[in-house]
């Protein structure tokens, strides 16, 4: 059984990019509510800092900030994968057949298996992945502006004053940890 290599800085910023099995799915926006449920949940159990976030149809982008001497963002992932799964499962159609290594490691064939992680290196690479985050919904064109999509942080750091509302590109300078 293969190794996956990840890169683990404790209390370290990630990216994170997390895809459905079927990325012609809308399984994420047609349950959003078990998503955040499933999101905050976790959070509970596992805090870490939310930088960014975004939630699309088929996949989910987000910036986390760990606590100082934790670098376990696997567990945390697998947790709201799980808890997601198990609140839509019998509610989603078109989920394909699982196979047999699903069924033995649990998986009922909503998430790919596994996830994009990308360790934020300084400033500039925090802004450029809020960035990313923000602005991810324009580039699928789901909206015109980043504020018009309904299931992103940006709406957050808007009402904290941390960005403007006709936000169009960069990240200004800014604590961007919860």
């Amino acid at each position: 059984m293969p190794r996956y290599r990840r890169f683990r800085v404790p209390g370290g910023t990630y990216f994170f990019t997390l895809c459905l099995a079927d990325r012609t799915s809308r399984i994420l926006v047609d349950h959003v509510d078990a998503f955040r449920a499933a999101y905050a949940a976790t959070k509970r159990e596992l805090s870490w800092q939310d930088a960014a976030l975004v939630v699309l149809p088929d996949h989910v982008h987000a910036v986390w900030t760990l606590p100082e001497g934790d670098a376990a963002y696997s567990e945390r992932w697998r947790r709201i994968k799980a808890r997601f799964s198990h609140a839509v499962k019998g509610r989603v159609g078109n989920i394909a057949h699982p196979t047999a290594s699903k069924l033995r490691k649990r998986e009922c064939g909503i998430w790919q298996r596994r996830f994009w992680e990308h360790t934020i290196r300084d400033e500039a690479d925090l802004r450029a992945h809020i960035a990313y985050c923000w602005g991810n919904p324009v580039k699928h064109g789901l909206v015109a502006r980043a504020v018009d999509w309904p299931f992103s942080s940006i709406h957050r750091d808007i009402w904290l004053g941390r960005v403007d509302a006709d936000w169009a590109g960069d990240v200004p300078d800014g604590d961007f940890g919860e």
